[in-house]
């Protein structure tokens, strides 16, 4: 089998990791069983998933349980805990501080300043305003940045 041949499977078997983190996201699952999943080791299974999509198994799957946290939170009718669990996520403190991170501030704030700023809109639109930003998908501070494009083409 060709390099470039091996390199598409591989890429399918990620593809398959990711999806099945996009569906199962609220099950208890860890890097071994994803591995399993698709017959390759947790540690081959790590590098390569960051080398397709920038960040590791684990966040990528933890950042799919915050979206979804926030889409609950911004509901209003569970508790924070209750969210916690619901997604997925076993314990309250790592739930609380990777949502910190990835937001911008903690899921009891969040809920209390958020519940009614996406009041009336549609989930769909919702859920793209209030997408959290990972910090590889963040701009780096440049000079004369100011995160607005023209309509010129011109460049910061």
């Amino acid at each position: 089998m060709s390099e470039n041949a091996q390199r598409l499977r591989e890429l399918v078997k990620l593809r398959q990791v990711r999806d099945r983190m996009d569906r199962e996201y609220a099950q208890p699952l860890d890097v071994e069983a994803l591995a399993r999943g698709v017959q390759m080791s947790a540690g081959h299974l790590s590098r390569q998933f960051k080398l397709a999509y920038g960040e590791s198994p684990y966040s990528y799957l933890m950042t799919r349980r915050i979206e979804r946290a926030m889409a609950l939170l911004r509901r209003g009718d569970m508790s924070v805990t209750d969210i916690c669990f619901e997604v997925g996520c076993s314990s309250l403190g790592t739930f609380s501080t990777r949502f910190t991170e990835l937001v911008g501030v903690p899921p009891s704030t969040y809920k209390a300043q958020c519940a009614d700023a996406t009041a009336g809109m549609p989930p769909c639109v919702a859920k793209n305003v209030t997408r959290p930003i990972r910090n590889q998908e963040a701009m780096p501070d440049k000079p004369g940045y100011s995160g607005i494009s023209t309509s010129q083409g011109d460049t910061p």
